[in-house]
């Protein structure tokens, strides 16, 4: 009997731990904007009394994305930095604007899982499973399409349409944090010795350090 109560428990526990993002908050709500000097895994909170309509909103996914960059693509985010009333609700969204051939580059979300809804084109998108199997799971989307990419894992998306793609996507953390693969490895300050790099990447040490000057 015992044992059967310790296995229920653990249950309990898993699931709880499964099904958990961020923290659930103790309050209807904590605007960030408070003076507080304590650190807090989130942000401090406004006096409720100086709440507005305005902490909780926010104007402008509305408008195409400038694409007009080296990847095609351009991401609007919407997380606790623009919607101040986000803090502690443990949920963000962008919008995500591509060029005919654009690419949203490999990239994870340290503190989130996120589902993606094709708005306008098509989208070739796909995660890669962790190691040792890093088997890359794919699939072309069209307009009115859902795709989930679950926490930390990389994953892309690629306009494979002859026109402008738009997508949005909700993310389950206010902060869910970005890590684009290339940037991350190639672009880190300081440089991450091309030595190392090259022998991970099984290139030449010069191919590194033209692409380290790149990012």
């Amino acid at each position: 009997m015992a044992a059967s109560i310790i296995f229920f428990g653990f249950l309990a526990l898993s699931f709880s731990f499964a099904l958990a993002s961020d923290p659930s908050p103790l309050q209807d709500f904590c605007v960030a904007g408070g003076d507080g000097n304590v650190l807090v895994n989130g942000l401090a909170c406004k006096d409720p009394k100086s709440v507005q309509a305005s902490d909780f909103s926010f104007s402008g996914l509305h408008m195409l994305g400038n694409t007009s960059n080296a990847v095609g693509s351009r991401v609007t985010a919407v997380n606790v930095a623009q919607i101040p009333g986000l803090n502690t609700l443990g949920i963000s969204f962008a919008r995500i604007d591509y060029a005919p051939a654009g690419i949203n580059p490999p990239h994870t979300h340290p503190r989130a899982s996120e589902i993606l809804t094709v708005l306008e084109g098509s989208l070739e998108v796909g995660f890669v499973t962790s190691n040792p199997e890093n088997r890359l799971i794919t699939k072309v989307l069209q307009k009115g399409d859902v795709f989930v990419f679950p926490i930390n894992l990389v994953h892309f998306q690629r306009n494979v349409g002859t026109s402008n793609a738009v997508a949005l996507a909700a993310l389950s953390s206010q902060n869910p944090g970005v890590i684009t693969i290339a940037n991350a490895v190639f672009g880190s300050n300081p440089d991450i010795p091309s030595d190392i790099l090259a022998k991970a990447f099984q290139l030449h040490k010069n191919v590194v350090n033209s692409l380290q000057s790149k990012f």
